[in-house]
Protein backbone atom coordinates (compact mmCIF):
# COMPACT_ATOMS: atom_id res chain seq x y z
CA UNK A 1 0.00 0.00 0.00
CA UNK A 2 2.15 2.94 1.29
CA UNK A 3 5.63 2.71 2.71
CA UNK A 4 5.78 5.62 5.21
CA UNK A 5 8.49 8.20 4.37
CA UNK A 6 11.35 9.30 6.52
CA UNK A 7 10.30 12.31 8.58
CA UNK A 8 11.71 15.71 7.05
CA UNK A 9 13.24 18.50 9.59
CA UNK A 10 10.15 19.94 12.01
CA UNK A 11 8.41 23.21 11.38
CA UNK A 12 9.33 26.15 12.00
CA UNK A 13 6.41 26.98 14.10
CA UNK A 14 6.09 25.67 17.86
CA UNK A 15 2.76 25.19 17.79
CA UNK A 16 1.46 21.65 17.53
CA UNK A 17 -0.63 20.64 14.63
CA UNK A 18 -2.95 17.93 14.33
CA UNK A 19 -4.97 16.91 10.96
CA UNK A 20 -8.06 14.86 9.96
CA UNK A 21 -8.07 13.51 6.74
CA UNK A 22 -11.16 12.22 4.35
CA UNK A 23 -9.53 9.02 3.21
CA UNK A 24 -11.91 7.62 0.81
CA UNK A 25 -9.49 4.53 0.05
CA UNK A 26 -8.31 6.06 -3.71
CA UNK A 27 -4.89 7.83 -4.62
CA UNK A 28 -5.57 11.52 -3.96
CA UNK A 29 -6.59 11.19 -0.38
CA UNK A 30 -3.50 8.97 0.39
CA UNK A 31 -1.12 11.00 -1.20
CA UNK A 32 -2.23 14.54 0.36
CA UNK A 33 -1.94 12.38 3.79
CA UNK A 34 1.30 11.18 2.69
CA UNK A 35 2.30 14.90 2.08
CA UNK A 36 1.30 15.81 5.92
CA UNK A 37 3.10 13.05 7.29
CA UNK A 38 6.25 14.22 5.83
CA UNK A 39 5.87 17.69 7.46
CA UNK A 40 5.64 15.67 10.80
CA UNK A 41 2.33 16.51 11.18
CA UNK A 42 0.41 14.16 13.01
CA UNK A 43 -2.87 12.79 11.22
CA UNK A 44 -6.00 10.90 11.81
CA UNK A 45 -8.59 9.32 9.07
CA UNK A 46 -12.23 9.50 8.90
CA UNK A 47 -14.14 7.45 5.78
CA UNK A 48 -17.43 8.00 5.13
CA UNK A 49 -19.21 4.92 4.11
CA UNK A 50 -22.27 5.27 1.22
CA UNK A 51 -25.04 3.47 0.61
CA UNK A 52 -24.70 4.72 -2.72
CA UNK A 53 -21.04 3.80 -3.43
CA UNK A 54 -20.13 0.86 -5.90
CA UNK A 55 -16.86 0.37 -4.64
CA UNK A 56 -18.78 -1.01 -1.13
CA UNK A 57 -20.28 -3.41 -3.53
CA UNK A 58 -16.69 -5.18 -4.57
CA UNK A 59 -15.24 -5.49 -0.95
CA UNK A 60 -15.07 -1.94 -0.21
CA UNK A 61 -12.89 1.19 -0.79
CA UNK A 62 -9.71 0.17 0.79
CA UNK A 63 -9.92 2.68 3.48
CA UNK A 64 -8.82 0.54 6.46
CA UNK A 65 -5.62 -1.07 4.76
CA UNK A 66 -5.04 2.62 2.99
CA UNK A 67 -5.17 3.81 6.56
CA UNK A 68 -3.24 1.08 8.22
CA UNK A 69 -0.60 1.43 5.36
CA UNK A 70 0.14 5.13 6.65
CA UNK A 71 -0.35 4.21 9.82
CA UNK A 72 -2.55 6.45 11.11
CA UNK A 73 -5.91 6.17 12.94
CA UNK A 74 -9.31 6.07 10.99
CA UNK A 75 -12.67 6.79 12.08
CA UNK A 76 -15.53 4.75 9.94
CA UNK A 77 -18.95 6.87 9.72
CA UNK A 78 -22.23 6.05 7.94
CA UNK A 79 -23.58 8.27 5.65
CA UNK A 80 -27.70 7.77 6.84
CA UNK A 81 -31.00 8.83 6.33
CA UNK A 82 -29.96 12.12 6.68
CA UNK A 83 -27.66 11.85 3.79
CA UNK A 84 -30.92 10.60 1.78
CA UNK A 85 -32.36 13.56 2.79
CA UNK A 86 -29.40 15.75 1.16
CA UNK A 87 -29.68 13.45 -2.35
CA UNK A 88 -33.52 13.72 -2.52
CA UNK A 89 -33.32 17.69 -1.72
CA UNK A 90 -29.78 18.82 -2.82
CA UNK A 91 -29.41 23.00 -2.39
CA UNK A 92 -26.62 22.99 -4.85
CA UNK A 93 -28.32 20.74 -7.55
CA UNK A 94 -27.10 17.86 -9.44
CA UNK A 95 -24.46 16.43 -11.75
CA UNK A 96 -24.99 14.77 -15.47
CA UNK A 97 -27.09 11.64 -12.88
CA UNK A 98 -28.51 11.94 -8.98
CA UNK A 99 -25.27 13.01 -7.48
CA UNK A 100 -25.64 16.15 -5.33
CA UNK A 101 -21.75 16.44 -5.22
CA UNK A 102 -21.44 19.87 -3.71
CA UNK A 103 -24.09 18.76 -1.06
CA UNK A 104 -22.66 15.59 -0.04
CA UNK A 105 -18.75 17.55 0.45
CA UNK A 106 -20.57 20.17 2.62
CA UNK A 107 -22.16 16.87 4.70
CA UNK A 108 -19.18 14.93 5.27
CA UNK A 109 -17.57 18.34 6.26
CA UNK A 110 -20.13 18.93 8.79
CA UNK A 111 -19.61 15.44 9.88
CA UNK A 112 -16.15 15.47 9.79
CA UNK A 113 -15.37 18.76 11.64
CA UNK A 114 -17.71 17.47 14.46
CA UNK A 115 -15.07 14.38 14.84
CA UNK A 116 -12.20 17.12 14.37
CA UNK A 117 -13.31 18.77 17.69
CA UNK A 118 -13.55 15.73 19.30
CA UNK A 119 -9.88 14.39 18.68
CA UNK A 120 -8.38 17.85 18.65
CA UNK A 121 -7.89 18.15 15.50
CA UNK A 122 -6.77 21.66 14.17
CA UNK A 123 -7.58 21.35 10.69
CA UNK A 124 -9.15 19.12 7.67
CA UNK A 125 -7.12 18.03 4.70
CA UNK A 126 -8.84 16.43 1.55
CA UNK A 127 -7.18 15.07 -1.48
CA UNK A 128 -9.23 17.54 -3.68
CA UNK A 129 -7.71 18.50 -7.02
CA UNK A 130 -8.73 21.92 -8.47
CA UNK A 131 -10.80 21.22 -12.23
CA UNK A 132 -10.36 17.38 -11.60
CA UNK A 133 -14.67 16.75 -11.24
CA UNK A 134 -16.24 19.15 -13.16
CA UNK A 135 -19.01 19.89 -10.25
CA UNK A 136 -17.49 20.27 -7.44
CA UNK A 137 -13.82 20.97 -7.62
CA UNK A 138 -13.47 24.24 -9.40
CA UNK A 139 -12.26 27.39 -7.80
CA UNK A 140 -16.22 28.13 -7.04
CA UNK A 141 -17.27 25.14 -5.93
CA UNK A 142 -14.71 24.70 -3.32
CA UNK A 143 -15.30 28.63 -1.75
CA UNK A 144 -18.92 26.78 -1.16
CA UNK A 145 -18.21 24.17 0.22
CA UNK A 146 -15.72 25.47 2.95
CA UNK A 147 -18.50 28.37 3.48
CA UNK A 148 -21.11 26.38 4.21
CA UNK A 149 -19.21 23.64 5.82
CA UNK A 150 -18.35 26.45 8.31
CA UNK A 151 -14.31 25.93 8.09
CA UNK A 152 -13.51 28.39 6.34
CA UNK A 153 -9.73 28.33 5.96
CA UNK A 154 -9.49 25.46 7.92
CA UNK A 155 -9.40 23.11 4.65
CA UNK A 156 -6.22 22.09 3.84
CA UNK A 157 -5.90 20.50 -0.08
CA UNK A 158 -1.94 19.30 -0.17
CA UNK A 159 -2.12 18.93 -3.87
CA UNK A 160 -3.32 22.16 -5.35
CA UNK A 161 -3.08 24.56 -2.38
CA UNK A 162 -0.02 26.32 -4.40
CA UNK A 163 -3.05 27.24 -6.77
CA UNK A 164 -5.52 27.90 -4.40
CA UNK A 165 -5.53 31.08 -1.52
CA UNK A 166 -3.42 30.72 1.30
CA UNK A 167 -5.11 28.66 4.14
CA UNK A 168 -4.78 29.76 8.15
CA UNK A 169 -3.65 26.52 8.47
CA UNK A 170 -0.50 27.59 6.19
CA UNK A 171 0.07 30.36 7.56
CA UNK A 172 0.46 28.69 11.11
CA UNK A 173 1.02 24.95 10.92
CA UNK A 174 2.24 23.76 7.59
CA UNK A 175 4.79 24.41 5.57
CA UNK A 176 2.56 25.67 1.39
CA UNK A 177 6.50 25.31 0.15
CA UNK A 178 6.45 21.59 0.68
CA UNK A 179 2.53 21.13 -1.21
CA UNK A 180 1.26 20.79 -4.89
CA UNK A 181 -0.05 22.53 -7.41
CA UNK A 182 -1.61 20.19 -9.58
CA UNK A 183 -4.98 20.47 -11.66
CA UNK A 184 -6.93 19.23 -14.10
CA UNK A 185 -8.22 15.38 -14.75
CA UNK A 186 -5.00 13.94 -15.86
CA UNK A 187 -3.77 11.70 -12.89
CA UNK A 188 -0.01 11.68 -14.33
CA UNK A 189 1.60 13.47 -11.70
CA UNK A 190 -0.57 11.69 -9.15
CA UNK A 191 0.73 8.37 -10.59
CA UNK A 192 4.12 9.29 -10.05
CA UNK A 193 4.09 10.27 -6.66
CA UNK A 194 2.32 7.16 -6.11
CA UNK A 195 5.48 5.55 -7.09
CA UNK A 196 7.59 7.99 -5.34
CA UNK A 197 5.88 7.34 -1.76
CA UNK A 198 5.60 3.75 -2.90
CA UNK A 199 1.65 4.00 -2.71
CA UNK A 200 -0.30 1.03 -4.50
CA UNK A 201 -3.40 -1.14 -4.21
CA UNK A 202 -6.04 2.43 -4.13
CA UNK A 203 -9.22 2.21 -5.43
CA UNK A 204 -11.76 4.17 -7.01
CA UNK A 205 -9.50 6.14 -9.51
CA UNK A 206 -12.70 7.43 -11.89
CA UNK A 207 -15.07 7.80 -8.77
CA UNK A 208 -17.37 4.38 -7.85
CA UNK A 209 -20.99 6.66 -7.11
CA UNK A 210 -24.22 4.75 -8.10
CA UNK A 211 -26.00 8.29 -8.69
CA UNK A 212 -23.99 9.07 -11.39
CA UNK A 213 -25.12 5.93 -13.22
CA UNK A 214 -28.12 6.70 -15.44
CA UNK A 215 -30.46 3.47 -14.82
CA UNK A 216 -29.61 3.51 -10.82
CA UNK A 217 -30.71 7.26 -10.83
CA UNK A 218 -33.71 6.38 -12.66
CA UNK A 219 -34.87 3.78 -9.68
CA UNK A 220 -33.67 6.29 -7.32
CA UNK A 221 -36.16 9.26 -8.32
CA UNK A 222 -39.20 6.71 -8.83
CA UNK A 223 -38.55 5.87 -5.05
CA UNK A 224 -38.56 9.28 -4.18
CA UNK A 225 -41.62 10.39 -6.06
CA UNK A 226 -43.61 7.69 -4.65
CA UNK A 227 -42.25 7.31 -0.76
CA UNK A 228 -41.37 9.74 1.74
CA UNK A 229 -39.65 8.29 4.35
CA UNK A 230 -36.59 6.65 2.80
CA UNK A 231 -34.62 3.87 4.22
CA UNK A 232 -31.31 2.11 4.02
CA UNK A 233 -33.08 -0.68 3.11
CA UNK A 234 -35.30 0.89 0.47
CA UNK A 235 -31.71 2.10 -1.23
CA UNK A 236 -30.28 -1.34 -1.10
CA UNK A 237 -33.11 -2.74 -2.88
CA UNK A 238 -32.34 -0.52 -5.46
CA UNK A 239 -29.09 -2.25 -5.95
CA UNK A 240 -30.78 -5.79 -6.73
CA UNK A 241 -32.62 -7.41 -9.85
CA UNK A 242 -35.12 -5.87 -12.37
CA UNK A 243 -37.29 -3.49 -11.00
CA UNK A 244 -41.27 -2.59 -12.46
CA UNK A 245 -43.87 0.22 -11.41
CA UNK A 246 -47.34 -0.85 -11.57
CA UNK A 247 -49.27 2.65 -9.55
CA UNK A 248 -47.96 2.50 -6.37
CA UNK A 249 -46.75 -1.18 -6.34
CA UNK A 250 -43.20 -1.90 -7.04
CA UNK A 251 -42.16 -5.47 -8.15
CA UNK A 252 -38.14 -6.49 -7.95
CA UNK A 253 -37.38 -9.45 -9.93
CA UNK A 254 -34.28 -11.40 -9.32
CA UNK A 255 -31.59 -11.66 -11.50
CA UNK A 256 -29.43 -14.84 -10.10
CA UNK A 257 -29.06 -17.12 -6.75
CA UNK A 258 -27.26 -14.07 -5.44
CA UNK A 259 -29.15 -11.79 -6.01
CA UNK A 260 -32.60 -14.20 -4.89
CA UNK A 261 -30.60 -14.78 -2.01
CA UNK A 262 -30.60 -10.64 -1.10
CA UNK A 263 -33.83 -10.10 -1.56
CA UNK A 264 -35.16 -12.38 0.53
CA UNK A 265 -33.05 -11.02 3.03
CA UNK A 266 -34.33 -7.84 2.31
CA UNK A 267 -38.20 -7.96 1.81
CA UNK A 268 -40.35 -7.48 4.68
CA UNK A 269 -42.80 -9.28 6.27
CA UNK A 270 -45.62 -7.13 4.46
CA UNK A 271 -44.25 -7.96 0.98
CA UNK A 272 -45.44 -10.73 -1.17
CA UNK A 273 -42.74 -12.92 -2.83
CA UNK A 274 -42.88 -15.16 -5.84
CA UNK A 275 -41.20 -18.67 -7.05
CA UNK A 276 -41.61 -21.02 -9.97
CA UNK A 277 -41.00 -24.65 -8.11
CA UNK A 278 -39.10 -27.14 -9.86
CA UNK A 279 -37.04 -24.94 -12.26
CA UNK A 280 -34.69 -21.95 -13.02
CA UNK A 281 -37.12 -19.65 -11.36
CA UNK A 282 -36.41 -15.48 -10.09
CA UNK A 283 -37.00 -14.15 -6.47
CA UNK A 284 -40.07 -11.82 -7.12
CA UNK A 285 -40.67 -9.30 -4.04
CA UNK A 286 -43.89 -7.47 -4.41
CA UNK A 287 -44.38 -4.21 -2.28
CA UNK A 288 -46.94 -2.19 -0.93
CA UNK A 289 -50.19 -3.73 -2.53
CA UNK A 290 -51.21 -7.29 -2.76
CA UNK A 291 -54.31 -6.99 -4.61
CA UNK A 292 -55.22 -9.79 -6.97
CA UNK A 293 -54.23 -7.79 -9.88
CA UNK A 294 -51.04 -6.96 -8.78
CA UNK A 295 -50.26 -10.66 -7.33
CA UNK A 296 -51.26 -11.55 -11.05
CA UNK A 297 -48.87 -9.06 -12.34
CA UNK A 298 -46.08 -9.76 -10.31
CA UNK A 299 -46.68 -13.84 -10.96
CA UNK A 300 -46.33 -13.49 -14.80
CA UNK A 301 -43.41 -11.31 -14.29
CA UNK A 302 -42.18 -14.51 -12.62
CA UNK A 303 -43.40 -16.78 -15.07
CA UNK A 304 -41.96 -14.76 -17.86
CA UNK A 305 -37.99 -14.20 -16.15
CA UNK A 306 -38.37 -18.44 -14.99
CA UNK A 307 -36.79 -21.48 -16.91
CA UNK A 308 -40.68 -22.66 -17.26
CA UNK A 309 -41.25 -24.06 -20.81
CA UNK A 310 -45.72 -24.18 -19.97
CA UNK A 311 -47.69 -21.04 -20.34
CA UNK A 312 -49.33 -20.75 -18.08
CA UNK A 313 -46.95 -21.72 -15.40
CA UNK A 314 -47.55 -22.59 -12.08
CA UNK A 315 -46.43 -20.15 -9.41
CA UNK A 316 -45.84 -20.09 -6.23
CA UNK A 317 -46.53 -17.14 -3.40
CA UNK A 318 -46.76 -16.21 0.04
CA UNK A 319 -45.56 -13.64 2.65
CA UNK A 320 -43.45 -15.85 4.86
CA UNK A 321 -43.60 -19.20 2.98
CA UNK A 322 -45.01 -20.04 -0.26
CA UNK A 323 -48.33 -21.20 0.57
CA UNK A 324 -50.64 -20.46 -2.44
CA UNK A 325 -50.50 -21.46 -6.02
CA UNK A 326 -51.36 -19.33 -9.52
CA UNK A 327 -51.50 -20.52 -12.90
CA UNK A 328 -49.61 -17.31 -14.67
CA UNK A 329 -49.33 -16.54 -17.69
CA UNK A 330 -46.19 -15.58 -19.68
CA UNK A 331 -46.20 -11.19 -19.90
CA UNK A 332 -45.42 -9.95 -23.05
CA UNK A 333 -41.90 -8.28 -23.53
CA UNK A 334 -43.95 -5.42 -24.64
CA UNK A 335 -45.70 -5.27 -21.25
CA UNK A 336 -42.05 -5.84 -19.54
CA UNK A 337 -40.68 -2.79 -21.26
CA UNK A 338 -43.59 -0.25 -20.38
CA UNK A 339 -43.24 -1.17 -16.61
CA UNK A 340 -39.65 -1.44 -16.30
CA UNK A 341 -38.16 1.43 -13.87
Amino acid sequence: MVRRMEQNEARTTTEPAKALALISGGLDSALATALLIRQDIEVEGVFFSSPFCQCNRKGGCQAIDMAKALNIKLKMITKDEEYIEVVRRPKHGYGKGMNPCIDCRIFMLKRAKEYAKKIGASFLVTGEVLGERPMSQHRRALEVIERESGLKGLILRPLSARLLPETKVEKNLVDRNKLLDISGRSRKRQIELAEEFKITGYACPAGGCLLTDKNFARRLKDLFKTKEKITMRDVELLKVGRHFRYGPSKIIVGRNEEENTKLLSLKRKSDHYFEVPECGSPITVLQDNGSEETIRLAASLTSYYSDCESDPCPVTYGKTKLDHTINAPKISEEQVNRLRI
